[in-house]
């Protein structure tokens, strides 16, 4: 009878293991050049763009992610902005503005976007990180998902 008990002890831990740390990543909006994603193992909200945004196209899926955060748990965002084209200066200008605050405000802990290295992409990230920096909420820019992702697992680390 007690070896019935350790297999359902052992089948919990690896349950409750594969829950905190699988990709538990689901697709919950979309538009036209662009996925929004949450992975609830990560309280993750992830944005994939995939093409030229108009301001009004830039706007939807940070709107978007920001009325979801009002009913569910988002520490962690990340916005994948290999695939996306030139954003223009009023849509930088409204995230700094508009998206970040009121993010911080609804409880996120750390961002990170995901990009390749043109300078025109360099030079708009840096003009974002150099303004959000205020907020006190640490934000990096990664090469990678796959890295981005294992940067917020490692405050789980350090939590525990």
């Amino acid at each position: 009878m007690q070896s019935k008990g350790i297999w359902c002890y052992f089948g919990l831990i690896n349950y409750l293991y594969r829950k905190r740390y699988t990709k538990m990543e689901k697709l919950i909006f979309e538009g036209k050049i662009y996925k929004v994603y949450y992975d609830s193992s990560l309280y993750m909200g992830k944005v994939v763009w995939n093409g030229n945004p108009s301001l009004e196209e830039y706007k939807q899926p940070y709107e978007f992610i920001l009325n979801f955060a009002k009913t569910n748990r988002v520490d962690n965002f990340l916005a994948d902005t290999i695939n996306q084209g030139v954003v223009s200066p009023d849509a930088r200008k409204w995230f700094e503005t508009s998206v970040f605050p009121r993010a911080v405000a609804l409880g996120l802990k750390r961002g990170a976007v995901v990009s390749s290295a043109n300078a025109f992409k360099k030079y708009y990230l840096n003009a974002i990180l150099s303004a959000v920096n205020k907020f006190g909420v640490p934000v990096k820019i990664f090469s990678d998902t796959e890295s981005a992702i294992n940067w917020f697992k490692s405050f789980d680390k350090q939590a525990a």
